[in-house]
């Protein structure tokens, strides 16, 4: 018979895995025992934000979001193996959260100089067209314009400890730190510069066929064991309901009722999970 502390460490096991990989020791070991100067501390908004639960909603309102973006998602589907490979790309993202995050600041631009690597060779044409490269700073702009939205809007939403309004300007600031290291320029500094500059880049975006092919891959086809899909769905659910209108309508995804209470529930449950790993 399973007890509710049994499942409780299966589920914060589960999500470990899923996201930090098999090597989530070493690499755990690596970002918070290393000694050394950090861009952040505990005190900061950045660290509380993306800490947080919240952060597994507000993952996939973000790969969402930045699917709009016609020559972002070309180079999604033409380069970064999301189809074949979605955990790994997953674990590379959150490990390079991590190491920007909460990592001394050497693993932190080492961990910056191996993305702009990669992204001098992300090169092509996008549905529309158009040229693209990864090293763009517009196109890094709206990446990190998307995740920015995304992670502060689930955190205000679901997060544990809601930021003021002075620490959400914070946090938008603290984002921009490796964002502006990777390439990006330009970049909004407050919510109102951030609210703006989502606002100003809506006429560019739209749903192309590739991302509306992410978008059913991310929310009806994830590549997860059947036993593990309600929960993932519950997190689906509430990615979804933070999206901004008029990007659901883009996307021909329903408002449905109750998914932002799914979303806040999905949240409760991998906190419920992971604080049973920290507990030992």
């Amino acid at each position: 018979m399973v007890t509710a502390p049994d499942l409780r460490r299966l589920i914060g096991e589960a999500v470990r895995s899923r996201v930090a990989g098999p090597d989530a020791d070493a690499a755990h070991a690596r970002i918070w025992d290393t000694p050394g100067a950090r861009w952040f501390t505990p005190a900061d908004p950045i660290w509380r934000v993306h800490s947080d639960a919240s952060m597994f909603v507000a993952g996939i309102t973000a790969l969402l979001l930045q699917s709009l973006h016609p020559s972002a998602m070309a180079g999604v589907a033409g380069h970064s193996g999301y189809r074949s490979d979605p955990w790994g790309r997953l674990q590379r993202t959150s490990h390079y959260l991590a190491t920007t995050t909460f990592g001394t600041i050497e693993h932190a631009q080492e961990a910056i100089a191996a993305v702009r690597s990669v992204h001098e060779r992300v090169r092509g044409t996008d549905d529309e067209g158009r040229p693209y490269r990864a090293s763009d700073p517009d196109l890094l702009r709206w990446v990190h314009i998307a995740e920015a939205w995304s992670f502060l809007t689930a955190h205000q939403r679901h997060g544990a400890d809601p930021l003021t309004p002075d620490e959400a300007d914070t946090y938008v600031a603290q984002s921009a730190v490796s964002a502006s290291a990777l390439g990006a320029t330009d970049l909004p500094m407050t919510v109102a510069e951030l609210e703006a500059a989502l606002a100003d880049a809506r006429d560019g975006l739209r749903a192309t066929p590739a991302a509306r092919d992410a978008a059913a891959f991310l929310l009806r086809e994830p590549p997860l064991p059947w036993a593990a899909r309600p929960g993932y769905q519950l997190l689906a659910l509430g990615a979804v309901a933070l999206l901004p209108d008029w990007a659901r309508e883009e996307l021909d995804l329903p408002r449905r009722r109750g998914a932002s209470v799914a979303g806040a529930l999905g949240t409760r449950l991998v906190r419920w999970g992971l604080a049973a790993l920290d507990q030992g």
